[in-house]
């Protein structure tokens, strides 16, 4: 009778593991950000990895796409077509990278894959990302998304690092 019992309550446990996706177990939490640019609907969702003492600038490699979070890749969803330095991205939902080159210059993928399978063919569109430094350290990593008219600012702050794209409603 105990072993029903601890196998019932360890396949209890593991569905739970499964359908949660691994995130609560992992104490790392998701996000989401929303705004409205123009008619778009645009929403983000991303994990919240948290620092732990670590630099982010340290764990970055120039030249080596950044998921923009932990776990699932971070995601952008438009129920219209938006411009990311004059680039056309169609409606739907795709994965948002950065990528810091090696003369220090950032930039905001669109791609049509993850950090892990990306290459340059993956690229749907690559917008600037300006860098500056948080006035406070943000221990989880957060993105908001705000917008004024037809224009829209991604916002990535985690610890002091500060990262922004601009983009907008494609005409």
């Amino acid at each position: 009778m105990t072993k029903k019992v601890f196998l019932v309550a360890t396949l209890t446990l593991i569905t739970g593991m499964v359908a949660g996706g691994f995130s609560t177990v992992a104490g790392q939490s998701r996000g989401a950000t929303k705004v409205k640019i123009g008619k778009a609907n645009v929403t983000i969702e991303y994990g919240r990895p948290a620092l732990n003492g670590r630099d982010p600038l340290k764990m970055i490699r120039p030249g080596q796409p950044w998921r923009l979070g932990s776990n699932a890749p971070t995601t952008i969803e438009s129920d219209a077509d938006l411009d990311f330095a004059g680039t056309t991205v169609p409606k739907g939902k795709h994965i948002l990278l950065a990528m810091q080159d090696e003369a220090g210059k950032w930039w905001l993928l669109v791609s049509s894959k993850s950090n892990y399978e990306y290459e340059p063919a993956a690229k749907i569109a690559q917008a600037p990302m300006a860098l500056s430094k948080a006035q406070d350290s943000v221990e989880q990593l957060e993105i908001k998304v705000s917008g004024k008219d037809d224009r829209g600012t991604i916002e990535v702050t985690w610890g002091t690092l500060r990262l922004a794209a601009g983009f907008g409603l494609a005409k």
